[in-house]
């Protein structure tokens, strides 16, 4: 499994709905970007100017919505995720 360092986070990507609420089939290019997705490691935190380290706001598990244009795709043992920082994470899903 992939095990972010520092302050980033690895999420399993949510793929968007490829039909509208009209029931209208979307053309590859014509999706938005994904910004959803379930967190599945974090790494141990970054630290501060004075030397102490931040605790992770996110966990493992928590669905999280993430900057658009955030983060570096990785394909790793067939699967999507995308790294990214914990400040590029905008909200955790509830």
């Amino acid at each position: 499994m992939l095990e972010p360092i520092g302050d980033r986070v690895v999420v399993k990507v949510k793929d968007e709905e490829e039909k509208t609420v009209g029931g209208i089939v979307l053309a590859s290019n014509a999706k938005e970007k994904p910004t959803q997705g379930e967190v599945v490691a974090v790494g141990s935190g970054a630290y501060a100017d004075n030397g102490e380290k931040l605790p992770m706001t996110v966990k493992t598990g928590d669905v999280v919505l993430y900057d658009k244009y955030s983060g570096t795709n990785v394909e790793y043992e067939g699967e999507k995720y995308l790294v990214l920082r914990e400040k590029d994470i905008l909200a955790i899903v509830k």
